[in-house]
């Protein structure tokens, strides 16, 4: 039976930035499609059956999954740009690691166990978070999937090579629950001196465009008083961001931003910037990026620009199944409950099942960063974790 240092070892070097020390694991990019190679090899090596569903998601299979009320653990193989090595990859190992545990245990499940891995989870490359699974759950309407572009241009169907399949209610009728090992986005298992915990919800997150209009003109000729300078615009809305979150007690970040004609000695005509609001309610949530929309109308009157707001992805506010959570919580002996501000599979499967999730002590509190971190001790007990939950729920 492999080590989690072992098997962790044959991922470390797949899609590394040698300079950040971070990850380019884009969907159905190479480096990833080398990590999915990686887990079909793993998954049939394990006398696991594995199967797709058209939709970019894999699924392998610890007894006939056709019995119905499987157990569904995983994650993702796919990295936010220069992200850490943990975020999604540790609960695909995991669930790997878990099942070579039951088996030395001698454990014979009696419901059948799965594990996934879903596809484009960090929006990455396409721009909107846990696409795979939303796709699988019919939250994403295919053909609107199909045509959404990276920034090459490349659409998903031409990356996939065909239109996604789509919701997979066959498949959904399956599953009896799902639970999700993850890093921790944060510190709090540190303060708590506990390896492990379980999640109570998710909270409310989006993301929106923002488009700042204004006038393409030459740097070294264009007085001052005559422009009509988007950028001026935009920093003025990511200050304004920063402040709306900190009064109303939320969270908001622009960390993207696209520059027409992107120039040196050139003002711009198109700054488009990408805000990401969370917040613990949905109404604050909402009060933000309204706040924040507020502030840059009012900027760009001043400017002489225009600014415009497109919704790309909101999530509401997702509370895991409680039976589900206090179980699991109890059958690890009283772990620790936690919120989470990121967003996951776990959250989109919510909607139509039984979910859960457990977070792995990461002590940095680092993430979407090379920095993120776990202990390979800390790594072991979320494997034997996950598997006294698998037991737990299969037998």
């Amino acid at each position: 039976m492999s080590t989690f240092a072992e098997l962790w070892a044959q991922l470390a070097p797949v899609g590394r930035d040698p300079g950040t020390g971070g990850y380019l694991r884009y969907a159905y990019t190479p480096a990833e499609a080398l990590l999915r190679d990686w887990f079909l090899d793993q998954a049939r090596g394990r006398g696991l059956a594995v199967e797709q569903d058209g939709n970019g998601n894999l699924f392998a299979w610890w007894g006939d999954p056709a019995a119905g009320d499987a157990v569904l653990t995983g994650s993702h193989l796919d990295s936010v740009p220069h992200g850490g090595a943990y975020d999604g990859p540790l609960g695909v190992v995991s669930a790997l690691l878990a099942v070579d545990e039951l088996r030395a245990r001698g454990f014979a499940p009696a419901r059948p166990i799965g594990v996934a891995v879903f596809a484009e989870e960090e929006g990455s490359r396409f721009g909107l978070a846990c696409l795979g699974s939303r796709l699988f759950t019919g939250a994403v309407d295919p053909n609107a999937a199909a045509a959404l572009t990276d920034r090459d241009g490349v659409t998903l169907a031409q990356a996939m090579g065909a239109v996604p399949a789509g919701a997979r209610p066959d498949l959904l009728a399956r599953l009896g629950c799902y639970v999700e090992l993850h890093v921790e986005q944060g510190r709090a298992l540190v303060d708590l001196d506990r390896a492990v915990g379980v999640a109570t919800a998710i909270w409310p997150h989006g993301r929106w465009r923002l488009d700042f209009r204004g006038e393409a003109n030459h740097a070294g000729t264009t007085l001052m008083a005559d422009r009509r300078d988007p950028m001026l615009t935009f920093a003025a809305t990511v200050l304004a961001a920063d402040a709306e979150a900190r009064r109303l007690g939320a969270h908001a970040t622009i960390g993207r931003v696209q520059v027409a004609p992107n120039a040196t000695n050139a003002i711009p005509s198109l700054v488009s910037a990408w805000l990401d609001a969370r917040a613990d309610a949905p109404d604050t949530m909402e009060a933000v990026v309204a706040a924040v929309y507020d502030r840059a109308q009012a900027h760009a009157r001043e400017d002489g620009t225009k600014v415009s707001l497109t919704a790309e992805s909101v999530s509401p506010e997702t509370e895991f199944h409680v039976g589900l959570r206090d179980r699991l919580a109890k059958v690890l002996d009283g772990a620790p409950v936690l919120p989470t501000g990121a967003g996951h599979d776990a959250g989109v499967l919510s909607a139509l099942l039984p979910t859960a999730m457990l977070f792995v002590r990461n002590p940095t509190g680092v993430s979407h960063s090379p920095a993120e971190h776990a202990s390979d001790a800390d790594c072991e007990a979320g494997v034997r974790a996950l598997a006294d939950v698998l037991q737990e729920l299969a037998c």
